[in-house]
């Protein structure tokens, strides 16, 4: 998973569509706790409102609206939501 940037929604939306990525929007409900855990496709994630805070190698990253982060398949991380629910887009490709 590679580090936060900031950019707008269509941008991020068309940067998903031209790298062949499937699009969705999503949430997560406060207080949300997902223990290390991967996933099989590579992801790309926006976030819309709310927070999110990633944990991979050792570190721990919060991600806030108009924040995005991808991550790769098979990476091991963790997802935790804070008080408030996180809504955001979600990209995911087949590997």
């Amino acid at each position: 998973m590679e580090g936060k940037d900031t950019m707008d929604r269509a941008a991020f939306e068309a940067g998903l569509k031209q790298d062949g990525f499937e699009l969705s929007e999503s949430r997560m409900e406060a207080g949300c706790n997902n223990p290390e855990h991967t996933h099989p496709f590579d992801a790309r994630l926006f976030v819309l409102s709310g927070k999110i805070t990633i944990g991979r190698g050792g570190k721990l990253e919060t991600f806030g609206p108009g924040d995005t982060c991808n991550m790769d398949a098979n990476t091991m991380h963790t997802e935790d939501v804070g008080d408030e629910d996180v809504s955001f887009i979600v990209g995911r490709r087949a590997v």
